[in-house]
């Protein structure tokens, strides 16, 4: 009789029954220093120090338009409301989000496929990439709801079983940032330190947590820490401007009560040699469409 084989101690805990701080034990930029890709070396060093960093316009007006007019299709598609892959708000009953758009929509899919993001993703994580989740935002005027802080790694870790913080995501708008309309805020530096979270992961919990976030989010404590340490820096900008950010990065955004709505196409792009394992703290796997288990690279 042969027994498996232990799993290596977790170096990132978490869904204990205390928080935890583990300091970040992988580099923020995976590729060698002088590697050829779009971003400057500059640029690189602004994203190894706050965790994120903003392109003016990372895709042309044009193609705003018809990313946009693409959304605004998928979001009004009854057959969309009724896939599993659509999240409603849990007020309104309008579509919050919708996953896998790459899967679902040619648009979208040479959006993921673009060199313009891909190299980028591969300069930053020093290796071919795949797209570990995709999905649009939508957050109407009059009382959109907002996400909670969170590290997005932190959930796919947990729930996802992502080993490592080698992944990094872009978020496209498609209409203007503002302030005021429920635009994403990042805590810089945050993305240094892990913040384990504490309960436990309940079963499917990602039917809830896409509307309503519960387990996996900070304590008021530990924001405060954050947030005293680090500060909050928004993201605005026209539609075309993006921000990539790290895994890492504790990041949120508010509601929308302006008459302005605020939409954005998000991509999550992971290394091929951190594919994803069992959840490191979830009881099963979030379904494909969330986090895919397909690693073949892009491009």
């Amino acid at each position: 009789m042969t027994t498996a084989p232990a799993r290596p101690v977790d170096p990132y805990p978490t869904r204990g029954t205390e928080e935890a701080l583990v300091y970040r034990k992988e580099p923020v930029v995976w590729s060698e220093p002088g590697t050829p890709g779009p971003f400057w070396p500059r640029e690189l060093e602004d994203y190894e120090r706050n965790g994120f960093f903003a392109v003016d316009a990372l895709v042309t007006p044009e193609e705003v338009v018809e990313l946009r007019a693409e959304l605004d299709r998928l979001v009004a598609d009854p057959k969309i409301r009724e896939d599993a892959r659509a999240i409603v708000e849990p007020r309104s009953r309008e579509i919050r989000s919708v996953f896998e758009v790459h899967r679902i929509s040619e648009v979208f899919a040479r959006l993921a496929g673009d060199p313009r993001l891909v190299d980028r993703a591969r300069q930053i994580l020093g290796s071919d990439v795949y797209l570990h989740q995709s999905r649009i935002n939508v957050k109407p005027g009059f009382g959109a709801s907002g996400f909670y802080w969170h590290s997005d790694f932190e959930t796919w870790h947990a729930e996802d079983g992502l080993p490592l913080m080698r992944a990094v995501s872009v978020s496209i708008a498609l209409t203007p940032n503002f302030t005021t309309n429920g635009s994403l805020m990042i805590m810089p530096g945050s993305h240094r330190t892990f913040l384990g979270c504490a309960g436990e992961t309940p079963k499917d919990n990602y039917k809830q947590s896409l509307r309503m976030q519960d387990a996996g989010t900070p304590s008021h404590k530990a924001l405060t820490t954050f947030a005293e340490a680090c500060g909050i820096e928004h993201f605005t900008g026209d539609a075309g401007s993006a921000v990539w950010f790290d895994c890492n990065a504790l990041h949120g955004s508010g509601d929308n009560i302006t008459p302005f709505p605020r939409s954005n196409v998000f991509l999550v792009f992971n290394s091929v040699e951190n594919a994803p394992e069992l959840p490191f703290a979830a009881p099963v796997r979030r379904p494909s469409y969330i986090a895919a288990r397909d690693t073949t690279p892009l491009g």
